[in-house]
């Protein structure tokens, strides 16, 4: 058959384009309602009721909520400012430096702070933030709580409660700590509340909750907040260092070692350290390698020099939720009711683009248009305040493509519908595109062959014969061909070509008369599902009065064949001969001695882009010299396990037995009431590097 088709032939197709092209969107959409029919329009409703909730509810669903928090994380990374080094704040700390100094390391060394805090004091702080917990006692504890009593600058000490954090702080340490606090609280020095909420994955997006009973949060404490913002949970405003030159950057906050300040002072020598401290939010904590380090979503980028994904010491958290409080940097996330508008409008979208019927370069430059639009507004909202922990960017996507898919499936059933009728006759005795094909061209009725590279699959269902034996030939007509309905339209829902019947068995194929690029794919999905359809078929006919039956094997290779029309002038039949036939068919016996229920060539798995295929041994075939590599799906097993079978079969055809032992050992241990995987073993076990097992 050619694929040439006349001048005539190229000129239909595009009339017809154009004729559809000019019907008003809006009347192909009610059309397209209208013929449906209700079974297929509830199904489509339902369909696009799922796309909707998908594009709404995405960060609440898995794997689409770890998308969704992932493109967060780049949005708020890309996004971020870089600023230079904020005047405002400072942050005073201990290091592993000053850990080693004094020789204390938990917990931290009183005496250092005490000396440290009446410095600061006399310098003119602002305010003063200790994010240290003081939940265990030190000999140096009265020197320090004199002090802190002592303090003329607003001082806030650290508080966390037992019944937020129950692995942190034990009950001992929860009675030091009230214990602490209350004996050193005063007009000017009080606790404050350092609570962090972190997301499911562990990452720090969003000012945490304030449950009653608790102080002020810590950036709440140190700067007035307006009673609208008081209980703000939204993001927190994450800023990156402008660059100085080319080999440094200058920190966002000043990071001073505390043993700076740590040491007696005359007036003269505090004048000069006060310039680091007056007027400014004082933050004292640790900055101790391994401690109190949190991800957040600058964690998500590497950095550009180290390449490290740097995590952010909890103090500087602290210091940047009190600048985006200073700055009043607050962002307002979209309201509920404009996140369904979207989320209503992407799968409208979606439904609308599957029904353009223009020339592929303008449906392509629709497609990217909008394509870049989910990718960009994201973005531009983050980039202009807007709190998009919550947008469901990816969920969108998904929703359009749903929409895409469910509309652009009724339109094609409708349209299939529409030329049924003119295609019926033919279409009872030859493939529906081959029909499709001989309407618009009747000269392509001559009968010639050519070469093409195609997917064939051999089905056949075990005990059928002895079913026809015992039953009625009206109750076998009627269950062979409810059962062959079922197998033909999956080859036809898979874009393949139904060969013949012979019997109980299927023979069809792909990449003739008519070759896709994803002809292996679906050839491979088409097979595992016809082996499905005869389980679910077996399943129906437990019902019936009739012996039962066994399961459907199939068989796939892919290779060379002569695809056309066969036979005389007043009788013929599109078919395919050649080798690659045979081999299928012989696949499709063998599942019956590899005791597995679909088996594919190595040549058709290399092309099916799947991950659920699991390598089954080198096998001769009856009738067969030259070995066969071969697969099964098996969608039951995870990643790992089908990993682990690889990696034993791999193993054994390198010859590294020491390997195949270890992990032959392992494989039949787990998989121990596996009969597939078992024999899989045993052929090994009887053969050498590079051979194959003889079926026999």
């Amino acid at each position: 058959m050619t694929e040439t088709p006349t001048t005539e032939a190229e000129t239909a197709p595009e009339a017809a384009a154009e004729k559809r092209a000019a019907i008003p969107l809006r009347k192909q959409v009610r059309r397209l309602f209208t013929q449906l029919g209700p079974a297929r329009l509830a199904t489509t409703l339902i369909f696009l009721i799922v796309a909707i909730f998908v594009a709404r509810m995405s960060w609440q669903l898995p794997l689409a909520g770890d998308a969704e928090r992932a493109l967060y994380d780049s949005r708020a990374s890309l996004t971020a400012q870089h600023v230079g080094q904020d005047p405002r704040i400072v942050m005073i700390t201990y290091n592993d430096e000053t850990l080693f100094n004094t020789g204390i390391r938990s917990p931290l060394d009183r005496t250092l702070l005490t000396t440290a805090l009446a410095n600061i004091d006399a310098m003119g702080a602002k305010a003063i933030g200790i994010d240290i917990l003081y939940d265990s006692p030190r000999p140096d504890d009265d020197a320090l709580k004199a002090q802190l009593r002592a303090m003329k600058t607003p001082t806030w000490l650290a508080y966390l409660s037992q019944s937020d954090n129950p692995t942190t702080i034990q009950y001992q340490q929860q009675q030091f700590l009230d214990a602490f606090l209350a004996d050193v609280t005063t007009a000017r020095t009080h606790p404050t509340s350092v609570r962090f909420r972190t997301d499911e994955d562990g990452v720090m997006r969003n000012w945490p909750d304030r449950p009653k009973g608790l102080p002020p949060l810590m950036a709440n404490a140190l700067a007035p907040v307006d009673k609208a913002h008081a209980d703000y949970q939204g993001n927190i405003r994450f800023r990156l260092p402008a660059r100085a030159d080319a080999e440094q950057e200058e920190p966002v906050f000043a990071n001073i070692p505390i043993d700076s300040f740590a040491i007696p002072m005359d007036d003269e020598t505090r004048v000069g350290f006060a310039e680091l401290v007056r007027g400014r939010y004082v933050l004292i904590g640790g900055d101790i390698v391994d401690n109190d380090l949190f991800t957040t979503p600058l964690s998500r980028l590497p950095d550009l020099q180290t390449g490290e994904r740097e995590q952010m010491i909890g103090l500087e958290v602290h210091a940047h939720m009190l600048a985006q409080q200073l700055d009043g940097a607050w962002s307002n996330p979209v309201p509920g009711w404009g996140l369904w508008a979207l989320a209503l409008l992407v799968v409208i979208a979606g439904g609308l683009t599957s029904l353009i019927d223009l020339k592929a370069r303008w449906v392509v430059l629709i497609f990217i248009a909008q394509m870049l639009f989910f990718l960009a507004y994201p973005f531009w909202l983050q980039k202009i305040g807007v709190d998009t922990t919550g947008l469901p960017a990816f969920g969108q996507a998904l929703g359009w493509l749903f929409g895409f898919v469910a509309v652009g499936s009724a339109a094609r059933a409708v349209g299939s519908r529409q030329r049924a009728f003119a295609q019926s006759a033919l279409g009872k005795y030859l493939p529906a595109d081959v029909a499709e094909q001989i309407m618009r061209d009747p000269e392509q009725l001559s009968l010639h062959g050519e070469r093409r590279n195609i997917f064939c699959v051999f089905t056949d269902l075990e005990g059928f014969t002895k079913l026809s034996h015992a039953t009625t030939p009206e109750t076998v007509a009627r269950l062979l061909n409810a059962y062959l309905d079922r197998l033909s339209d999956v080859v036809l829902s898979h874009g393949g070509t139904i060969d013949k019947f012979v019997g109980d068995a299927v023979v069809a194929f792909w990449g003739a008369p008519l070759s896709r690029p994803d002809d292996g794919p679906q050839a491979a999905a088409a097979a595992i599902a016809m082996y499905e359809a005869g389980e679910k078929f077996r399943v129906d006919l437990a019902a019936e009065d009739v012996p039962p039956l066994g399961m459907t094997r199939v068989g796939l290779h892919v290779g060379d064949a002569i695809v056309g029309n066969f036979g005389g002038e007043g009788r013929i039949q599109y078919t395919a001969l050649g080798d690659s036939m045979n081999t299928a068919s012989r696949l499709e016996a063998a599942n019956k001695s590899l005791k597995t229920g679909v088996l594919i060539s190595a040549e058709a798995e290399a092309r099916a882009k799947r991950d659920d295929l699991v390598p089954m041994g080198r096998v001769t075939l009856r009738g067969r010299a030259q070995p066969v590599d071969t697969f099964t799906p098996r969608p039951d097993l995870s990643a790992d396990q089908r990993a682990r079978i690889a990696e034993m079969v791999a193993a054994h055809a390198a010859g590294d037995k020491n390997l195949y032992v270890t992990c032959a050992t392992a494989v039949g241990a787990e998989f121990s009431h596996d009969t597939s995987i078992l024999f899989l073993i045993e052929r090994l076990n009887e053969t050498e590097s590079g051979e194959s097992y003889v079926l026999s």
